[in-house]
């Protein structure tokens, strides 16, 4: 009854993640909780500079850190990083997909422009991104993807069109590749955070009165912190979610319960 395989395994060592948008917000909450939970990590930067201390906190952990010239806008970064990740480690057991932006505008205000730059930073790389690392996860027989969603992809939020429908289609595409890749023993999730307190949402919950709006449709009464998104990624790429794939788990604090 006390055997070791009778119990859910959290930890991840002796496994090798990739993750995107690596530098701030919920990209480094991730990459610090992969490596904490034993994974080393190759660290996907649009800017390699600003990914020396993130390197530096990985490796006073005992893991290994890969920074990565990684701009997910241009598909020879994405193959060549991943190409490098794999020469390095040797495999890519799991990717998070975390890059993404939410430029707010109204709807009757969108360009084409403004179209194509969200559509393709939040679905074109997202995919993209996948696919590179998925090849070599098919030829691994196994590996876990977990894409960064949104709760914006199951409701409507005022003037975040496109970013809505962006984020819808990276669950259905979840669901896609989790159905096509799972002969291979590769799972695909993805977590769909509410309001989390990141460089990216300072502006907007700095606002009194935004951030107010925001709690009041949180039924748990606040806004998220990175390590609570941090901490479901570690489980999708864990053993103990083996049996997890083409879900989208809500980390909205009860936003979408109403």
């Amino acid at each position: 009854m006390n055997k070791k395989e009778n119990y859910p395994n959290f930890r991840l060592d002796g496994k090798v993640a990739l993750v995107t948008g690596a530098a701030r917000g919920l990209g480094r909450a991730c990459a610090l909780a992969l490596a904490d939970a034993g994974a080393d990590v190759a660290l996907g930067l649009r800017d390699l500079d600003t990914g020396a201390g993130l390197v530096e906190e990985i490796e006073s952990m005992g893991r290994q850190a890969l920074p990565l010239q990684m701009d997910v806008s241009s598909m020879e970064q994405i193959q060549g990083s991943v190409e490098q990740a794999v020469e390095v480690f040797g495999r890519i057991d799991i990717l998070v997909n975390n890059v993404g932006v939410a430029p707010a505008n109204p709807a009757e205000k969108v360009t084409e422009q403004d179209y194509d730059m969200t559509m393709d930073l939040n679905v074109k790389a997202t995919f993209f991104t996948a696919q590179a690392v998925g090849k070599h996860m098919i030829d691994q027989r196994g590996g876990r993807i977990i894409n960064m969603s949104s709760q914006a992809g199951f409701i409507a939020l005022e003037d975040e069109a496109i970013y809505c429908t962006s984020k819808a289609a990276i669950n259905h595409m979840t669901r896609n590749l989790a159905s096509e890749w799972a002969k291979y023993n590769i799972t695909v999730n993805a977590v769909a955070p509410t309001f989390i307190e990141t460089p990216g949402t300072e502006p907007w919950l700095n606002d009194p009165e935004f951030r107010q709006s925001v709690i009041d449709r949180i039924p748990l009464g606040r806004v998220g912190q990175p390590v609570e998104v941090a901490g479901p990624v570690v489980f999708l790429a864990s053993d103990a979610a083996s049996l997890i794939t083409g879900s989208v788990l809500l980390i909205d604090g009860g936003w979408t319960s109403r």
